[in-house]
């Protein structure tokens, strides 16, 4: 597909671009204002076990990395324009729905937690179940998005307004994200529990004025393009996993991933249930992108004249000791404060800021060493797939949360007696260990996986400069 548009003199960008930029903007304000409260919606207002409400958002998160591709392919078939629409319009019913589901059901009544009433949800109804195609709903037309939104700003702009033209996109991204975490701490406050119903009304908006946008000013020219099929790019997928070098490094840092993904899968509900309801958990989390926005820049300019793997393996081993931070709040006293706040709170932050400052060190560098791996010629059709270790790490590391919490920080509503959940809670900073102990392994594993990489290739120059006295021969 070819998108004839013209730039706008006074900004180097055309009007198709400002509004995928700010289409973005609205969709990511929806995505993380609902993300961050997954696991609560699934396990306070429709009953799952954090066992269950893990499997089911980590799945829905690893769709959303896994499905782009392929939705690519068929945007290119049906146009951009048509497939932001689809991508929307899906995207708008998935989150209305996500609002609207637990009215149309019969819950078991509420009940009182502390001073909140709250829904305790429908833990032996079947028809909770039924929240699964609307998670679907919501990933295909998320997985629409991604593939999109870049490639509309990667049409409309030149080699020269390029790079700048991606750094606003991703900064659109950025103040999305930002700004949808921020929503929901006044909604909870506002409104208990309930607000993690209603908070899907908000992304629901959202995603519609997004919708009327596309609808209404997206007008560009296309013509069509030849792309691949859905079964080249299964065949471009099954050579990629039969790449060694690459599936090693996806599985390896994979584990920094599963570690980054507990901002979603733990955190909320750790930080709630430790440190008590008053605690601002997606407050917490936007501290780790405002970390990468403040740092990123300077610690890659840093680390320019190191390898890509040089400064992966720096971020891989703060990973570890951010963990640990995270663990150490359970090791204050209660009663005492950090910073003015409740330790776990406190230490949560300071472990969220390490956390960010490790992504600096990896994410940026992650991509080009990804693309060094693959073969020469080949390295678009391998980038594509360069966010297998997203879909790995959002099924494990949101599985094994679910399993932890269970274990060692479980839900509080589930005990009559508080005496109970105390004693059962006491080693809840357990969970961090297991992670620091993940962070750690994929630190070690990225070192000898790089020392394997360049003895190999030292292998194959050897090899090439015997084959050329040969032939000199």
């Amino acid at each position: 597909m070819n998108n004839k548009v013209t730039a706008n003199t006074s900004t180097g960008f055309p009007r198709i671009f400002w509004i995928a930029n700010g289409v973005e903007l609205l969709e990511r304000a929806a995505y993380y204002g609902v993300f961050i409260v997954i696991t609560l919606y699934l396990s306070r207002i429709l009953g799952f076990t954090d066992v269950e409400a893990a499997w089911l958002a980590g799945s829905f998160s690893a769709g959303l990395y896994f499905l782009p591709t392929f939705s690519g392919a068929l945007a290119d078939k049906i146009g951009f324009r048509g497939a932001l629409l689809l991508a929307f319009g899906l995207l708008t019913i998935g989150y209305a729905s996500l609002a609207i589901f637990p009215m149309l059901i019969e819950t078991q009544g509420l009940v009182e937690y502390g001073k909140e009433t709250v829904y305790h949800g429908l833990r032996e109804a079947d028809i909770r179940w039924a929240i699964v195609p609307i998670l679907i709903v919501i990933m295909i037309g998320g997985s629409f998005i991604k593939a999109v939104i870049t490639g509309t700003v990667a049409l409309s702009t030149t080699t020269e307004t390029r790079a700048k033209g991606f750094s606003i996109f991703y900064m659109m991204v950025n103040i999305g994200a930002f700004s949808g975490k921020t929503v929901v701490k006044p909604l909870r406050e506002s409104m208990g529990d309930l607000g993690l119903i209603n908070l899907n009304y908000f992304a629901a908006t959202m995603t519609f004025l997004a919708f009327i946008s596309i609808f209404l000013f997206f007008k560009s020219t296309e013509q069509s393009r030849s792309s691949k099929s859905l079964g080249q790019i299964w065949q471009a997928l099954v050579k990629v996993l039969g790449n060694g070098r690459l599936i090693s490094l996806t599985v390896i840092i994979s584990g920094f991933w599963m570690v980054q993904h507990q901002l979603y899968a733990t955190m909320p509900k750790y930080v709630l249930r430790m440190a008590g309801e008053g605690s601002s958990p997606s407050w917490y989390a936007n501290v780790n992108p405002l970390v990468v926005f403040l740092s990123v820049s300077l610690i890659t300019a840093m680390m320019a004249k190191r390898s890509a793997l040089s400064s992966m393996t720096i971020g891989m081993f703060i990973m570890p000791v951010s963990a640990l931070l995270m663990a150490s709040g359970n090791m204050f006293d209660p009663a005492a404060t950090i910073l003015g706040m409740h330790p776990i709170a406190a230490m949560m932050i300071i472990g969220i800021v390490f956390q960010g400052l490790a992504e600096c060190f990896i994410s940026p560098r992650f991509l080009e060493y990804f693309s060094l791996q693959a073969p020469k010629g080949e390295e678009g059709l391998y980038l594509g797939f360069s966010h297998l270790h997203s879909f790995i790490s959002s099924l494990l590391g949101f599985g094994l949360s679910g399993y932890l919490l269970q274990a060692y920080c479980p839900d509080p509503r589930t005990f009559s007696d508080h005496a109970a959940w105390v004693e059962a809670s006491s080693n809840a900073h357990y969970i961090w260990y297991v992670f620091a102990a993940i962070a750690s392994l994929s630190a070690v594993s990225l070192i000898i996986y790089g020392a394997v990489i360049k003895r190999m290739d030292a292998k194959d120059s050897d090899s090439d400069n015997d084959e050329g006295d040969l032939v000199t021969a």
